[in-house]
């Protein structure tokens, strides 16, 4: 299994390896690559589809030439499968095996169409091939024949004949259709003259007597050529002495038509190749030029990635100068330095019933000072009330706050305090007053940002906070005063 092909599923030609360690046969990833975008190795889907990652990516450049499977491939022992074949070897010698084995089928190579075995190609070529040499019915003489058609159709009035007309060939026609014909009819003259060369044997060598050497077939046939052949190249290359029987002629001739067919196709194939290979060169120089520009590319996005994540951070810190700047303000806006404070609560209505679920039970001021450099203090409301006052009474408290100046102040906070829910009708407002226990913990110096709450948990009844006699609610909206004595 370790030989073969993940997508082909044949052994592997010039096997090669991917990260994710299967094998694939070179041709084939490349097959793969450039018809599918981001193709995921198949192998992998198959083994566990939920483990697929990175190194499942199928990447020509991601993978690399396994010479080690190659090496074993090659020498592993195979057997020809073409039946009446009984050729055996290693690998490395079956491809050489395949271009001779005798027993292949090919097709034959006039283009008549018919598939035989390599070692009756030569018999279909002399019985069977429509295109090649066969005997005419009309005039008993071995022509191809289609040439035979066109020797009986031709007009008696045409010009010109066959130079091997002497020896059999009726061949008339054009100055242009006689060298066609002289080019592709070389073995059917080749055979006319052997047979007139055994017909003038017969002559010369009567029955019971020894002819002379210089009257033997070789002689007779080079002194037939020399008389009545003409003077051209094609013909003079085949003497008569130089193939024994027809046959022999008719294979001769098939292998040199064969050889020279294939060296054509060689050569129209190594034009290919080299094109082919100045293409690939090409291609790879703009590839690799390609990748340099992408290094480039990666190296300046890269850069600009970090200059945006500086300048977030930047925008980052601005903003939160912006947000402190905005709070300090808001504060300088709210805040009062001498001691009387004045806190607007809108949204009484939603407020009160967030108080009443927990959802925000208390509600803290805006910090406010004693003094310019005083004690910093706030005040802390429960409208829904809290500890006796709970559901009852809304609570008011009383809260210091750890300040800029507390090193420089007198310890514990001291001051009245005086709370007023103001009446919005101007007839009854809500006063309470309280002096701090200076022994509470809630008034000594603040260790953390504020100290423990201290006020009235009673400081209004909520019905009297939503009686309609009273306007201490107005348009959903109360007002809150803490007055903090400094003398």
């Amino acid at each position: 299994q370790k030989f073969l092909c993940s997508n082909c599923h044949n052994i592997l030609k010039k096997a090669l390896q991917t990260l994710c360690g299967h094998r694939y046969c070179s041709a084939c990833l490349t097959w793969i690559v450039r018809n599918n975008k981001n193709a995921i190795c198949q192998k992998c889907k198959e083994e566990d589809p939920n483990t697929l990652g990175e190194e499942s990516l199928l990447a020509e450049d991601r993978a690399f030439g396994d010479a080690a499977i190659n090496k074993e491939i090659s020498e592993l022992r195979v057997r020809c499968v073409t039946p009446g074949c009984s050729w055996s070897g290693i690998m490395k010698d079956f491809e050489e095996h395949q271009s001779l084995c005798e027993y292949a089928l090919i097709p034959c190579h006039t283009g008549c169409g018919h598939v035989v075995m390599r070692r009756k190609l030569a018999d279909h070529l002399e019985n069977g091939c429509v295109n090649n040499v066969t005997v005419c019915q009309q005039c008993q003489r071995s022509l191809a024949s289609s040439e035979c058609q066109q020797s009986h159709s031709t007009s008696s009035a045409s010009k010109d004949g066959c130079c091997f007309s002497a020896v059999g060939c009726a061949f008339r026609g054009s100055k242009e259709k006689i060298q066609e014909h002289e080019r592709s009819a070389v073995g059917a003259h080749m055979l006319l003259l052997l047979q007139h060369m055994r017909h003038l044997q017969g002559a010369l060598c009567p029955k019971g007597f020894s002819p002379r050497p210089e009257l033997s077939l070789k002689s007779a046939g080079k002194s037939i050529c020399e008389l009545q052949t003409p003077a051209e190249p094609e013909l003079d290359c085949f003497p008569a002495s130089s193939v024994p029987g027809d046959e022999s002629v008719l294979q001769q001739l098939v292998r040199e038509k064969v050889i020279s067919e294939l060296e054509n196709k060689l050569h129209v194939f190594e034009n290919i190749v080299a094109v082919l290979n100045k293409e690939v060169e090409s291609s790879n120089l703009e590839i690799l030029a390609f990748r340099r520009q992408s290094e480039l590319d990666q190296n300046i996005i890269r850069g600009l990635e970090l200059k945006v994540a500086e300048l977030h951070q930047c925008l980052m810190q601005k903003d939160a100068g912006l947000s402190s700047l905005h709070k300090s303000l808001l504060f300088s806006e709210q805040a009062s330095y001498d001691g009387i404070f004045l806190w607007k609560i809108t949204e009484v209505g939603r407020k009160l019933q967030d108080s009443v679920t927990g959802r925000t039970v208390s509600l803290y001021s805006p910090a406010f000072y004693t003094a310019k450099y005083g004690y910093k203090v706030c005040l802390r409301v429960y409208l829904n009330g809290d500890g006796t006052g709970k559901g009852t009474h809304m609570s008011l408290f009383f809260v210091v706050m750890k300040g800029d100046y507390d090193a420089l102040l007198p310890w514990p906070f001291r001051h009245k305090v005086t709370f007023m829910l103001l009446d919005q009708n101007n007839r009854e407002h809500i006063i309470d007053a309280f002096r701090p226990d200076l022994t509470s913990a809630s008034f000594q110096r603040p260790v953390n940002e504020m100290n423990v709450a201290s006020g009235c948990p009673l400081f209004l009844p909520l019905a009297k906070l939503q009686s309609p006699k009273h306007a201490y609610v107005r348009e959903d909206t109360l007002f809150l005063k803490c007055i903090i004595e400094t003398n």
